[in-house]
């Protein structure tokens, strides 16, 4: 007996992409969106709102999708969708503040989100073709 390989549609890229951005955006409420005051230290001085602690959260939970996707060879889901996920939670999140600056953050973070994601899918991708693709691309026997 033989398993056909999987058929993709080319639906399948643009709703990988919707999916990891819909895991994005909810990664980003549950690990940063309930913190939203900064902390004073004795000194004076103002650290926050967010921990380090909330930041690894994000980045750990957010790198289980992000590799499963490029593993199976959808690197452009994994990618765009991650980094407008997470562009528009941090647009939401921090366009409330008076200064203006937070669209200088919200760059930064798309930038960021944008190579870190392409580093990895790119990594896992390579390590995927490597033994042979993914168990999704090849008949078995």
């Amino acid at each position: 007996m033989t398993d056909e390989p999987r058929r993709r549609t080319p639906l399948h890229q643009p709703l990988s992409a919707l999916i990891l951005a819909g895991i994005a955006g909810a990664a980003w409420a549950a690990w940063l969106g309930w913190d939203q005051h900064r902390d004073i230290g004795a000194d004076g001085t103002e650290t926050g709102p967010y921990e380090a602690w909330q930041v690894l959260g994000l980045v750990v939970t957010l790198l289980i999708p992000v590799v499963w996707a490029a593993s199976r060879d959808y690197v452009p889901g994994a990618v765009i969708g991650t980094t407008a996920g997470l562009t528009i939670a941090a647009y939401i999140d921090w366009s409330d503040d008076a200064s203006g600056l937070f669209g200088i953050g919200v760059l930064l973070l798309m930038l960021g989100s944008l190579a870190a994601t392409t580093v990895v899918s790119t990594v896992v991708r390579a390590a995927a073709s490597g033994r042979g693709g993914s168990p999704s691309n090849h008949v078995t026997a």
